[in-house]
């Protein structure tokens, strides 16, 4: 690409997202497939159509009257509930809005963005075409402006109001900007767009324009010699060329500056290079008709800006409007430009889309560059329909182009694919595109972690149902895609609704089977069960999450082994802990956390010892607990079991790291000197246990699980009589009777050591493990407090008690395994808000590390935590993809136009609550009543003079 920078170039424009609805296309991706088969998309109206919209029987049996048009599908269906739109509020907007509101969130998707998160300026530049359902439809129904008011029927199908309903309804806060230069209106939107990001008025914008003509299905009248042709068909440069007619469509483009998509990892289409409108003046032989001269100077224009020499350019996406003035004055403008500068000939096809979809008004310039940039990201050139023989005022065989008339490939001579769109209003105003291919050259793939979460979400549950089988339908056919990019799109480039859904999967295949499973409804068997849930919170977006660390015994060898390899946030907090232990312990935690082959023996057994066992354990909670924060994951509170309170304390910032790691190392040193005794689990509850003097109450886990503590042989003869009553009693595998008589002497030197160590107020709400409630000032800065905390009683049970007084908030457990989150279950009624997670499998789990966090990762966000997707990937470079739209739930929003002589009271009770606040705006209302005051005496005026 040009240095664009270093040669004093205007910074070159990206297109990184499409959408539009044509005739005979629903989608971009159908429009392009009918240009490559040739496709026209017209329409022919039988008499009895057309006697359904009120056609004279007159006109019917005339034979200049073309029964045939170009029709736009479902204009009347729009998905109302989606844009949070009241159905009788939808029904009296224009269909161009409502149209071109859907295809602006396609074109965002599309590109990769959700609005509400875009964290720069989005600007909207676009146009419509004249009301024509206002005119036809709302203005014949006079009851509405007596039961509605002027105001909001006026905000509903006036021009002036499009941009800015795109802007409010997506929440953007760029430029919202109205074009209207008739013919060439959306192309010079483009240009308008360009300028904006030029000048930085904004960091993204929409262009785009619409036409939709109600009703659709009516003919017109061919006058000889005016633009309109004999048969409907535009013959673009051909000598049977007799006009056009005009059709419906939209069309939108997202647009920035290419150094900002580049940067965001946008996929990019094409790359505008330069662009220019002008004014063709008066020199011309009148206000309609088109001039050479002002051609020519736009299209020179645009090429200097984009620093183009002609010869380099081998497509002209033109006007084409197949009239016999209009095609010879765009060709001879073309040459003027181009034979300024080179000699050659017939290097450049020209084409025109009219000739497939006709004259689309407004619409018209966009959708002749979405076909030009469809033909360079696919390198093929589709052809101009219905030319056979060259208008004869039109001289191809000396000139530098020939209308291309069969789908071929593009081929160049080593120079990047480069084009020209044209587009010219009627009234002069011109507008020309200069674009250039875009190679987005794959780098070496980075497919990022080994496993990878999909994440889908909808307003309705048939909504998600639709978008799940249409993901699965979407990687089936497009096998190749890097499925962390598949992943990275969806979790930030789509907004979050209420149902959701989320798989984790490894590869295409893979994501494929496990949607269409969920599509179908079947039961998925995979490692990973996606789930569905409704949340009624997407308002705060935040479900309060509290963070639950592990105590002593769930420790195993190789613990989170693959998030140390993978994940660097946690790699980096392990291993920053281990080198601050060395000097306290002598020993470099990571070789018997993560031991070699030959080692790993010695490394479980060096794992049982305590004065290991404790500093790992708070290494692995203290570097999960970041991974998780590091990803959006913010603890509300926190509670630990025994020695995971001092990783709620650390980050609650009761200790610094570093006072931690040594206070746990002392402690766990402490503990290992002290005679071995025994822990036994016993399911009674606190009141039903009777013990000895020899043995102490050492933990509370639940309402009816306990843990004794005590010498080995006093645990010993409670566990024979308890066995004896029947009860499954179970001995915990540690190596001292912890929160036992048996701590007594290590109290005092151990109150010593948090002496030496500054203590600060918690930051962040935790439990007490020695009262079971929540911790107060004075006893986390107490070191007596974690003296008592090393021998009294974990009322674990308690504090899980307290914490589900709130009942919405989501108990994680950050620590190997499923301990606590057995624990919690526990304690949990009937019918409960509360979820319970894990981070880490169970030792005898044999599923990946990342499936399983990745998992938790989903089943959060599932449940309504905001994840930050973008400190996801902090360590990754993603690309946005193009993947499958929202798939809205169109329902039918239509006035039918009434006949004038009978009243229709069907309309009179229509909800007065649309725009309520705004009707008293009496100024504005007043001023929309003249307006159509007006258009009803224009009305009349045509009815009396025909």
């Amino acid at each position: 690409m040009d240095n664009w920078e270093g040669e004093g170039m205007l910074e070159p424009i990206a297109i990184i997202g499409m959408a539009g609805r044509f005739p005979g296309a629903k989608n971009v991706d159908e429009f392009w497939l009918n240009l490559c088969d040739g496709v026209e998309s017209i329409s022919s109206f039988s008499d009895e159509e057309l006697r359904t919209v009120a056609v004279e029987e007159s006109w019917l049996n005339d034979s200049n009257y073309v029964k045939a048009g170009f029709v736009l599908d479902d204009i009347e269906m729009f998905d109302a509930a989606f844009f949070g739109m009241l159905a009788k509020e939808a029904e009296i907007t224009d269909p161009q809005h409502r149209l071109f509101l859907e295809c602006a969130w396609e074109a965002l998707e599309n590109a990769g963005y959700d609005p509400e998160r875009y964290a720069g300026l989005a600007g909207v530049y676009a146009g419509a075409n004249l009301s024509t359902y206002l005119l036809n439809n709302i203005i014949s129904n006079r009851d509405l402006f007596g039961s509605l008011g002027y105001l909001p029927l006026g905000i509903g199908n006036n021009q002036d109001f499009l941009a800015t309903r795109i802007s409010y309804k997506l929440n953007l806060k760029g430029p919202s900007i109205n074009v209207n230069t008739a013919c060439s209106t959306s192309l010079v939107a483009v240009h308008s767009a360009c300028r904006g990001l030029l000048s930085y008025e904004c960091d993204m914008a929409l262009a785009g324009g619409v036409s939709i003509q109600v009703p659709q299905k009516q003919g017109y009248f061919y006058q000889k010699s005016g633009i309109f042709s004999t048969d409907a068909h535009t013959r673009a440069f051909d000598a049977k060329a007799g006009g056009t007619t005009f059709g419906n469509g939209v069309g939108i483009v997202v647009l920035k500056r290419l150094e900002d998509a580049l940067a965001d990892g946008d996929r990019i289409y094409a790359v505008i290079k330069g662009s220019a409108i002008n004014n063709d003046g008066s020199a011309k032989v009148s206000y309609t008709a088109p001039s050479v001269s002002g051609q020519a100077k736009v299209i020179a224009q645009a090429q200097a800006i984009a620093r183009f020499a002609p010869e380099t350019i081998t497509y002209i996406e033109t006007h084409g409007t197949g009239t016999s003035l209009g095609d010879p004055i765009e060709i001879r403008a073309l040459q003027e430009v181009f034979e300024s500068q080179t000699k050659q000939k017939g290097f450049c096809a020209i084409g025109s889309v009219k000739t497939n979809v006709s004259h689309l008004n407004t619409a018209a310039g966009i959708t002749g560059l979405i076909k030009t940039v469809l033909a360079l990201k696919h390198q093929k050139i589709p052809a101009s329909l219905h030319f056979e023989k060259p208008n004869p005022e039109i001289d191809f065989a000396n000139s530098p182009f020939y209308v291309n008339t069969t789908l071929r490939e593009w081929k160049t001579d080593g120079m990047p694919r480069r084009a020209g769109v044209s587009s010219f209003g009627i009234g002069g105003t011109n507008a020309h595109v200069v674009l250039e291919e875009f190679p987005n050259l794959k780098v070496a793939e980075n497919k990022g972690r080994k496993y990878q979460l999909l994440i889908l979400s909808a307003k309705t549950s048939s909504a998600l149902e639709t978008a799940t089988a249409n993901l699965a339908a979407h990687l089936k056919q497009h096998p190749d895609l890097n499925l962390a990019d598949v992943a990275y799109t969806l979790q930030v480039g789509r907004k979050v609704f209420d149902y959701r859904r989320m798989l984790v999967c490894q590869n295409i295949d893979d994501a494929v089977q496990m949607l269409t499973l969920e599509s179908e409804g079947k039961e998925n068997t995979k490692i990973l069960i996606p789930d569905i849930s409704h949340s009624h919170h997407e308002d705060s977006g935040n479900r309060p999450v509290v963070f639950m660390f592990s105590g002593q015994g769930v420790q195993y060898a190789n613990m989170a082994r693959e998030l140390y390899q993978t994940e660097s946030t946690f790699t980096c907090a392990i291993d920053d802990c281990c080198k601050l232990l060395i000097p306290h312990l002598g020993i470099d935690l990571r070789t018997v956390l993560y031991p070699s082959e030959v080692g790993e023996e010695e490394a479980a057994q060096q794992l049982k010892q305590t004065y290991i066992t404790q500093p790992v354990l708070f290494i692995i909670e203290y570097a999960l607990a970041q991974l998780w924060m590091s990803w959006g994951v913010l603890p509300e509170a926190a509670i630990g079991h025994s020695i995971g309170e001092y990783v709620a304390a650390t980050l609650a910032g009761v200790f610094s790291l570093e006072d931690a790691l040594i206070l746990v190392a002392t402690r766990g040193r402490l503990m290992q000197q002290l005679p071995a005794g025994a822990m036994l689990a016993v399911p009674l509850s606190e009141q039903e246990i009777e013990l000895s003097e020899e043995l102490s109450l050492a933990v509370i886990n639940a309402p009816s699980l306990c843990v004794v503590s005590g010498s080995i042989k006093a645990v010993d003869e409670l566990q024979n009589r308890l066995m004896e009553l029947g009860l499954d009693c179970r001995r915990l595998h540690t190596s001292h009777a912890f929160h036992s008589d048996m701590m007594e002497p290590i109290i005092g030197p151990f109150i010593t050591e948090v002496r030496k160590v500054k203590l600060k107020a918690p930051q962040i709400p935790f439990i007490s493990n020695v009262t079971g409630t929540w911790i107060t000032e004075m006893e986390a800065t107490d070191p007596n407090y974690w003296g008592k905390h090393l021998r009294q009683t974990v009322r674990f049970g308690d504090g899980i008690a307290e914490l589900l007084k709130e009942p919405k908030r989501i108990l994680l457990e950050v620590g190997p395994g499923r301990t606590l989150s057995t624990f919690a279950r526990d304690c949990l009624e009937e019918n409960t808000q509360t979820i319970v997670l894990s981070s880490l499998r169970h030792p005898k789990d044999s599923q990946s590390d990342i499936a399983f966090l990745l998992n938790a990762l989903g089943r959060l966000w599932l449940a309504g935590v905001s994840v930050n997707w973008p400190e996801f990937y902090r360590h990754e470079r993603r690309d946005r993809i193009p993947l499958p739209t929202y798939p809205f739930e169109r329902k039918r929003y239509w006035i039918e136009p009434s006949n004038p002589a009978v009243h229709d009271n069907k309309f009179t009770e229509v909800d007065r609550t649309i725009e309520e606040e705004n009707v008293g705006d009496r100024e504005i209302e007043e001023i929309m009543a003249q307006q159509i005051e007006i258009i009803f005496q224009q009305l009349d005026l045509l009815k009396m003079y025909g």
